[in-house]
């Protein structure tokens, strides 16, 4: 140990060719698997949000107007109107709530920061509300603003405890995966060459040529030096498990927050076979109740109480979840029992206008449907009078 000693006291290039660091990243710095849980679904439903189309009705008649406009076509002089809806959407899960605010010139513009002070009878307000790099001196009132809350606490308090044990877990995976592809390799000096300074620093030099070689290439070359060895050893037992394993834990971690938004997993799996299914459930449980927050807030901030009461109103149509033509024969089937008129089935469950003729209006009972026959005795007694 002594003659070793002084061989690395003599020569510091040597030396620090064994210090190599072998650490990792610490397991809290592996936040990329949070993300791109998060990133996926999400970015799911912010894409399928911006397939929305708002309509204007007045009396169920669709009105074309200056809000149809910026709902539908531009919100704004940057965005289009699918952008807009889908950074709309992201901002309002991922940040659990979103702000938009209406310029002097009439623009849909949305928040990236403001502050929110609440009261208990007046209306909220917002200040220091900030658009890219501009920030408004003004404050805004409740009822000025687009403001909607997508309520996700349980799901921040959730994955806080499941991130932590997910990302250990596939920290240490990562760091087994990267230990079994490593290549490793001893540097031999021949004995019979003197352990001078230079021949040190010549190895110490080809030690650390050959580690940026392996580091930064797919397939490098290390040359034959006279006096040095170089011999790698492998150990041959990797067989592809650990980046396999890799990807179904973060499979895993897609699925749960999938769950906890409440996308259907056959959805951001993207298995065909259960498809229609998945996008119903999608529809009633996810897509449907986000599309409900939206319009209820629209209705309640760009139209007043009275047109609204007098047939005004703004309704979100979402992604055609099935064929209208497949829905006919439900429609038929209420409308024949009376249930509803024709053009209740044209608006409520067809998304089209009503008819101005008026027996559209009218109910309707088809001749198999007879209306009851009372009597005061029961079947027998009717056969016997």
């Amino acid at each position: 140990m002594g003659f070793l000693s002084n061989i690395f006291q003599r020569n510091q290039t040597l030396k620090s060719s064994y210090e190599f660091d072998f650490e990792g990243l610490e397991v809290e710095q592996r936040a990329y698997l949070k993300t791109m849980a998060l990133e996926v679904c999400i970015g799911f439903i912010a894409r399928t949000v911006a397939m929305a189309t708002f309509r204007i009705s007045q009396h169920n008649k669709r009105v074309y107007d200056d809000w149809d406009y910026s709902l539908n076509v531009r919100p704004n002089t940057d965005q289009s109107a699918a952008e807009f809806w889908q950074d709309f959407a992201y901002r309002a899960i991922h940040n659990n709530e979103v702000l938009v605010i209406v310029s002097d010139s009439g623009d849909l513009l949305i928040a990236d920061s403001f502050t929110r002070k609440e009261y208990a009878v007046l209306p909220d307000t917002f200040s220091n509300v900030t658009v890219k790099e501009f920030t408004f001196q003004r404050t805004f009132k409740m009822d000025e603003v687009i403001y909607i809350t997508y309520n996700n606490e349980k799901l921040t308090k959730f994955m806080k405890g499941l991130f932590a044990d997910y990302t250990e877990l596939f920290s240490r995976m990562i760091q087994t995966s990267m230990f079994s592809n490593q290549i490793r390799a001893t540097a031999s000096v021949d004995a019979q060459q003197k352990l001078d300074d230079e021949n040190l620093a010549e190895l110490g030099s080809f030690i650390n040529k050959m580690f940026n070689a392996f580091k930064t290439k797919v397939f490098a070359i290390v040359p034959k030096l006279k006096g040095f060895d170089y011999e790698e050893i492998t150990d041959g037992t990797n067989g592809g498990r650990s980046i396999e394993d890799i990807t179904k834990i973060s499979d895993k971690a897609v699925e749960h927050v999938a769950q906890l938004l409440g996308i259907p997993v056959a959805l951001v799996r993207g298995d065909m076979s259960e498809y229609e299914t998945a996008l119903k459930a999608y529809d009633k449980f996810c897509y449907g109740p986000f599309l409900k927050k939206i319009s209820d807030e629209l209705n309640n901030k760009t139209i007043e109480k009275k047109d609204y009461q007098n047939g005004r109103k703004i309704k979100v149509r979402g992604i055609v979840i099935d064929d209208p033509l497949e829905r006919l024969d439900k429609v038929d089937k209420g409308i024949a029992s009376g249930v509803i008129t024709p053009n209740e089935g044209r608006v409520e469950f067809l998304n089209l206008e009503p008819s101005d003729d008026p027996a559209m209006n009218l109910h309707y009972i088809t001749k198999n449907y007879e209306k009851a026959q009372h009597s005061k005795g029961g079947e027998n007694e009717n056969e016997e009078n």
